[in-house]
């Protein structure tokens, strides 16, 4: 299984808004931080507001910050949300599938199968469970610290 960078990106937006609460976060800022295009954020927090797992506050000193508490998103629906789709093989999409053995091939429901232990797995988690251990957290930060002062 993969993700797209579009969901990578916005696990760690996700993260950092998590792991700095009280601040909000532009945009740019995180585009620093993480050393990732901007453009492709602007993107990827689109998506995450529309998902409503985070807020754009507008204006002159706005930002991002997370509209719900980092334990009520799930990672499961950040996954659902950001990603296109889950066509693991071609005869998952009934519109393009030119797949001559479809009708008559075994593949497609072990592969459903996968992809619902995949999502499964991470509908146990939520995004305060990335962000719980102390030590992982502080590292996390020092990090995020070091590589918008290298820029």
């Amino acid at each position: 299984m993969r993700v797209t960078l579009h969901t990578d990106y916005a696990l760690r937006m996700l993260m950092l808004l998590a792991s700095e609460p009280g601040e909000l976060h532009t945009i740019e800022e995180v585009s620093t931080r993480y050393g990732i295009s901007r453009n492709h954020l602007m993107k990827v927090a689109q998506t995450l507001v529309q998902g409503g797992f985070v807020e754009s506050v507008r204006g002159r000193s706005g930002g991002l910050r997370l509209r719900r508490r980092p334990q009520d998103i799930n990672l499961g629906a950040v996954i659902r949300t950001t990603e296109d789709g889950f066509n693991l093989v071609e005869c998952f999409d009934k519109e393009s599938n030119t797949c001559v053995i479809s009708t008559a091939c075994g593949l497609r429901g072990p592969m459903e199968e996968a992809l619902a232990a995949f999502l499964g797995v991470l509908d146990r988690y939520t995004l305060a469970d990335l962000i719980r251990n102390p030590g992982r957290l502080r590292r996390m930060r020092q990090l995020l610290h070091q590589e918008a002062e290298a820029v």
